[in-house]
């Protein structure tokens, strides 16, 4: 990736794959069972009290809905309070109270429309499938107790405006609250102002339901049950699903794989890479954001007589998601390419390519050296560690000589010796430094490949090498390292969708077809390779996902349509 490309710092290179003396301060520590990890997964005080009074309203309901003489004692004890209300009627309050229901019902509506284009618009897609999802959840639970129940509206008092359906738990409370949870949390940066914001949801809540309990419309449980509900549900989605730390909400254009650093997380890698790697750290911050789109580049400034750097990669389970969403969308867009298999956990993610990475080291390639990784959070969060590279320079911003083209090729050569394939070779992965050229970011690499994709990394790598010098002169030393049936099957393998955006996007920009050019100097013009594949998995893949499309459209229909 890019941030490596600029990198200005010092690190000591072996071939024992171990932190040197000159980054390790201290021995690793092993944390004591039973202590917490870095940076713990919570659900905070508040989320875990909603989460336990969500549960005890889901079991209050049952008991009532499985017994009538619950719902008659409820109905004894509330009509005396109702009454008390009721005499507190005047023509004003009564004018001002229906006026507020009956704007619940458009109020929601709108708020919907409004959040999803807000949503749509930043590209939350995560914050916008968790409300859809916490909206149905508190509806259909709802509508299951009311249907459960068949509790009544209040007898004894006079209901001042509309209602349908039964009483508790309250819909239109429940709906109202979830609303206004899902705002706060979608749509409301964390800090003072969603502070602020929690304090007029509890103002804006406490009036609705005095005013639905002074119209007569609801008994003070029906209420108090959809406020529960309403609140617990999205409390605890955004809580577990959507949490702050990994999904911020901002109005600032960027990459959703880039996480704050600061703050709890930033403390979190200082003392894992203490613990676990017995590295004291000075400072960690971003590095070269603009050149990373899978993870968050770090580096990590090494404490010491003579501070040295690191480079590091924060690695979350939005990450992995990202990873598994990719690689769908190719199977669907272009077939089952035989490679494009996701990772279960971030664990699998981190470790594969620390191995990637050990195995390319002892081979000899010149490859950033491996110092291991850290966890953050268990399962979630993890920090690859590697050499900070000093000087380096992306190849497409130096003039490329002979000896480098030489240097760039006889790297694929060793790739395909060790039997590994990069599968992203593109300027921003090859460096240069004092001549030398380098290899970074093997988080795609892939071992034991296919011959069709190592054919294609030696094309790529081709069309890399040709953007600082020209076609013939990459053709005729390639042709000092691989035969020309092997250069000729790399570019019937290559074309559009097996170069990476980075090199397609330079090629044109050069307003050079370099592709062709190849082509031109084979002896004989190459048959394309069958890319796309139709199989039993993408035709099934393919109606799932229409499927999902037409359920999910039916969903945010009804509740749109009818949210109350």
């Amino acid at each position: 990736m890019t941030s490596e490309a600029v990198a200005s710092g010092d690190a000591a290179r072996s071939g024992t794959g171990r932190p040197s003396s000159a980054v390790r301060n201290t021995h690793p520590r092993r944390r004591p069972s039973g202590e917490a990890p870095p940076l713990p997964r919570q659900l905070n005080r508040s989320g875990r009290f909603w989460l336990m009074l969500a549960a005890g309203v889901l079991v209050f309901l049952l008991v009532v809905g499985l017994s009538g003489v619950v719902t008659l004692r409820l109905d004894g004890f509330e009509a005396g309070l109702l009454s008390q209300i009721a005499r507190l009627r005047n023509a004003p309050t009564t004018a001002v109270f229906r006026g507020i229901d009956q704007a619940i019902g458009p109020f929601v509506l709108y708020t919907w429309w409004l959040a999803i284009g807000i949503m749509l618009f930043w590209r939350r897609w995560r914050h916008l499938f968790v409300w859809i999802g916490t909206m149905f959840l508190v509806g259909t639970l709802g509508d299951l107790a009311a249907g459960l129940i068949l509790r009544p509206r209040p007898l004894g008092v006079e209901i001042l405006t509309s209602w349908h359906g039964f009483a508790m738990p309250s819909r239109s409370v429940a709906i109202l609250a979830a609303t206004l949870i899902n705002v706060l949390y979608a749509l409301v940066p964390a800090g003072k102002l969603r502070d602020r914001g929690k304090l007029v949801v509890a103002a804006v809540l406490a009036v609705v339901v005095f005013g639905r309990l002074y119209l007569g419309v609801d008994h003070p449980t029906d209420a108090l049950t959809g406020l529960v509900l309403g609140v617990a549900i999205p409390l605890a989605g955004w809580r577990l699903l959507v949490p702050n730390d990994l999904f911020p909400v901002t109005y600032r254009r960027g990459r959703a794989a880039h996480l704050d650093v600061r703050g709890r997380r930033g403390e979190a890698i200082e003392r894992a890479l203490h613990d676990q790697l017995g590295i004291i750290t000075a400072e960690v911050k971003p590095f070269g954001l603009e050149g990373s789109g899978g993870s968050t580049p770090l580096r990590i400034t090494v404490k010491g007589d003579q501070d040295s750097y690191l480079f590091g990669k924060l690695y979350a389970i939005t990450h992995l998601r990202s990873d598994r969403w990719y690689k769908l969308g190719r199977t669907l867009l272009y077939g089952r390419l035989e490679d494009e298999k996701p990772f279960n956990t971030v664990r699998r993610l981190v470790q594969y390519e620390d191995y990637v990475l050990h195995l390319l080291a002892d081979a000899g390639l010149p490859v950033p050296r491996p110092y291991g990784f850290v966890e953050i959070t268990p399962e979630r969060e993890y920090l690859l560690v590697t050499e900070f590279f000093t000087g380096a320079r992306e190849i497409g911003d130096v003039d490329v000589y002979e000896s480098m083209i030489d240097q760039g090729l006889r790297i694929i050569r060793q790739l395909w010796e060790v039997g590994i394939a990069h599968r992203d070779v593109k300027p921003a992965n090859l460096l240069v430094r004092d001549g030398r050229v380098l290899l970074i970011d093997t988080a795609f690499a892939e071992v034991r490949p296919s011959p069709w994709r190592q054919a294609v990394d030696l094309a790529n790598m081709m069309l890399v090498l040709a953007l600082r010098s020209d076609a013939r002169t990459v053709y005729d030393r390639a042709l000092r390292q691989f035969s020309i049936d092997e250069i000729t099957e790399a570019f019937a393998a290559t074309r559009g969708l097996t170069m990476p955006s980075q090199l397609r996007r330079m090629i044109r920009q050069r307003e050079r077809d370099l592709h062709e050019e190849f082509l031109s100097l084979l002896p004989e013009r190459p048959a394309p390779i069958r890319i796309q594949r139709w199989t039993v998995r993408r035709i099934g893949l393919l109606l799932a996902v229409v499927v999902a499309a037409v359920v999910a459209g039916t969903v945010i229909r009804g509740l749109l349509g009818s949210p109350l």
